[in-house]
């Protein structure tokens, strides 16, 4: 029976019918997949991406390709099932392919999310605000951030096939960057099976990701300096690729997430009585078998007190023992295999070099039989928990990383031991410490901080809702230093800058104001014959202006404010207090100073202005006394469009005004920005 040849997705085409490499089912060793045989002209792959898919991706803004992001994340998800069929082949469980499959739509929501709430529209990012280069405020300077006009390279590990890709094509789509995909081989039919549904639903403009199955030939050769390349893997690849003569040579940025050797710490505040150490324990044993334990996150070094060490040992090697291992298919079943049978040598072989090292706590011995029909010549390898009694002396248990169910207990005599145990890493992705004392927290944290990308305190009131030691969150970075790449994924906004490319500009405030599309104090504004709140949202343009008249400030004012909202500071009430004071005087409440500002920009009737829904960068900078006089001057600052509609169908639009209030000596007392929808023309 010959199997299905998988096809790469080159310059709008599907590209292979001729088999080349088998690809194996991980649950019974029978081939599933064949790679295709034609080679790839990457110099094709990389002009497609530059002259078709950069036009079109240039062609939408931030806020339409978030919402690209969205429909493609729905569409996914509609269509599951078909991932979760082939999922399967890789020895993934349900679990574990959810965590994948639909970890990965949840991605592109969350950067859907991101890219509507936080990135403006149009494709320029003002990283304001703008500085002062000058005494008198007409030459200022600001920061702005562009789409970097190249291409993204994601090279893939097998673990994650659809996640991963994902998770890097997200943030890079929504900055505007064609991607090319190249997932591991071991498991690229997985991730082949969802660039087709991607491309499918045509949601995509046509270049924004090609699909490479097998290897990259010449693509790294062909980039330049407006390019980025990401990989996920080992520390040993992502080593020889950060030296790759063309990315030296272009400074083009590379950025790596490594396999590591991450920790949790059981806190010596805690004892077999807690839940903190039941809590320890089923997060090692979780973190062993998801996936079965093929996980960057993976928990590799369990550090605990000296005298909890044979407690720790027995409890987790007692859940170990219950783990149902297997055929995925099974609904007893709920650890699968590993990706290949040349990844179970990989991790025979490294699990070998431990135990020159470490004593056998759990592993094949004790009962390790999987489940299924043909599972004999799966990949399927026991979970094995190993035990370092020395482990400062022990170097291998922080040098060596067996890629599966596999960790290691080490003990530790005090805290400070324990974080240096974890250091020994030379660098992880994350470290969990378990405890229920907020002072050994504070100890741990910052010195662990060093050295690890994310941190994880869990203790029994964060248990509840916690997404635990090994998930990766999008709106949090991912990555770690040293051994882990020293790079950042994820992150929310973070990961969308890392493809971008900032540039700082001079010049005068109105010049400012034009590049970054935003209004900028001192620039010049437009002091329209309407008010600017009686404008629809296509109407409005930045600068629109509205100087208020005056309002001169009474003690009745500071009286009837402190009586509605019941504050009887000292400084608004007490004359002999306030004379002390370093103000010298009795001030109005800055709320009154807000609420008094609004009062004179305000138009009261119905209007396009529908809702302010807050408040940013608000700051009181000088004191209001009785007998002072305000004003204010309200500003059309920025306007994001995200294409939305009411109930009605009316379309609304997001609006930022600046405003500066100010006294009778035109000197600056309160300055604030306030976020309105604003409704279209209809």
């Amino acid at each position: 029976m010959t199997t299905p040849t998988l096809q790469s997705y080159i310059g709008g085409r599907w590209l292979g019918t001729q088999a080349a490499q088998a690809l194996h089912s991980a649950i019974n060793g029978k081939p599933v997949y064949s790679t295709h045989a034609e080679a790839i002209d990457f110099g094709e792959a990389v002009a497609h991406a530059r002259h078709v898919g950069l036009p079109a991706l240039m062609a939408l803004d931030f806020q339409q390709r978030a919402e690209r992001l969205k429909a493609l994340a729905k569409y996914l998800n509609e269509h599951k099932e078909t991932l979760y069929a082939i999922s399967a082949h890789t020895g993934a469980t349900r679990t574990d392919s959810w965590i994948d499959i639909e970890g990965g739509s949840g991605t592109l929501f969350a950067y859907a999310s991101v890219g509507s709430n936080e990135l403006p529209s149009g494709n320029l990012v003002h990283e304001g605000p703008a500085v002062l280069l000058g005494k008198t405020g007409r030459f200022q300077g600001t920061h702005i951030l562009v789409p970097r006009g190249g291409i993204a390279v994601h090279i893939n590990a097998f673990n994650f096939p659809v996640w991963g890709l994902l998770e890097k094509f997200a943030p890079a789509f929504l900055a505007g960057m064609p991607c090319i995909g190249k997932p591991a081989t071991a498991t690229s039919y997985l991730t082949e099976a969802a660039v087709r549904l991607i491309q499918q639903s045509g949601i995509l403009p046509e270049g924004a990701l090609q699909l490479v199955i097998g290897g990259t030939g010449d693509l790294l050769d062909r980039l330049d300096g407006r390019d980025v390349v990401t990989f996920t893997g080992s520390a040993d690849t992502a080593a020889k690729l950060r030296v790759h003569p063309n990315l030296v040579r272009h400074s083009i940025p590379f950025n790596a997430e490594a396999d590591s050797l991450n920790c949790a710490i059981l806190g010596d505040d805690v004892t077999p009585d807690d839940e903190e150490f039941d809590l320890f324990v089923k997060e090692v044993a979780r973190e062993m078998t998801v996936k079965a334990g093929q996980k960057c996150t993976a928990i590799r070094r369990a550090i605990v007190p000296r005298a909890q060490l044979d407690a720790v040992a027995a409890k987790l090697s007692a859940r170990l023992k219950k783990m149902v291992i297997g055929d995925p298919s099974r609904e007893d079943v709920r650890m699968g295999a590993l990706a290949s049978r040349a990844q179970f040598d990989d991790v025979s072989e490294r699990v070998a070099t431990l135990l020159q090292g470490a004593e056998l706590i759990h592993g094949a011995r004790d009962g390790f039989a999987p489940l299924g029909d043909g599972v004999a010549e799966g990949a399927f390898f026991a979970p094995t928990l190993l035990l370092s009694r020395h482990p400062m002396t022990h170097d291998a248990v922080h040098d060596v990383e067996a890629f599966g169910p596999v960790s290691t207990l080490m003990p530790y005599d005090g805290i400070d031991e324990a974080i240096a145990l974890a250091a020994k890493g030379k660098g992880s992705l994350v470290a969990s410490l378990v405890t229920k004392s907020p002072a050994i927290a504070a100890r741990v944290i910052p010195a662990a901080a060093a050295l690890h990308g994310r941190l994880l305190i869990l203790d029994r009131e964060a248990a509840a809702e916690s997404t635990g030691h090994g998930s990766p969150l999008p709106l949090l970075k991912h990555g770690g230093p040293g051994r882990a790449g020293g790079g950042e994924e994820l992150g929310g906004i973070r990961a969308v800058k890392h493809y971008l490319q900032r540039a700082a500009v001079q010049g005068s405030p109105t010049m400012l104001a034009a590049v970054t599309g935003e209004h900028i104090r001192g620039a010049k504004v437009n002091d329209t014959p309407i008010h600017p709140f009686r404008s629809h949202f296509e109407d409005l343009k930045i600068g629109d202006s509205l100087l208020t008249h005056r309002r001169t400030v009474g003690e009745a004012d500071i009286v009837a404010f402190g009586g509605i909202s019941g504050d009887y500071f000292y400084m608004h009430f007490d004359e002999i207090a306030a004379r002390e004071s370093p103000f010298g005087k009795r001030i109005a409440h800055g709320y009154f100073v807000l609420s008094a500002a609004a009062g004179l920009f305000v138009s009261p009737a119905p209007g396009p202005v529908l809702a302010n829904y807050g408040l940013d960068t608000l700051r009181f900078i000088k004191p209001v006394g009785i007998g002072d006089t305000i004003r204010a001057r309200l500003t059309a600052k920025r306007k994001i469009d995200r294409n939305k509609k009411d109930a009605n169908g009316v379309g609304q639009g997001v609006v930022a005004w600046d405003v500066e209030v100010t006294n009778q000596n035109d000197e600056v007392v309160a300055s604030y920005d306030i976020l309105t929808l604003v409704a279209k023309r209809g």
